[in-house]
């Protein structure tokens, strides 16, 4: 083995720098991507839910079998 080959001190504190703030910036990144997007503005938010949007839910009874379980 060389004897000049291995890694001085301030190299290798150098790596261990780069790969924490490495990996501190993944997991900001990460965080931030994994939050719930917010509204940009108060006018955005103040409608309710029901009027943006067309969907209507509809709810059956609870004595009553779907149509593939009726004829069993």
């Amino acid at each position: 083995m060389y004897p000049d080959s291995a890694l001085s001190a301030g190299q290798l504190a150098i790596m261990a720098v780069v790969v924490t703030v490495s990996l501190a910036a993944w997991l900001i990144l990460v965080f931030l991507a994994a939050r719930q997007p917010r509204g940009t503005s108060a006018a955005l938010n103040a409608g309710s839910r029901e009027e943006k949007t067309a969907a209507t839910v509809t709810q059956l009874p609870s004595d009553t079998r779907p149509a593939d379980k009726a004829a069993a």
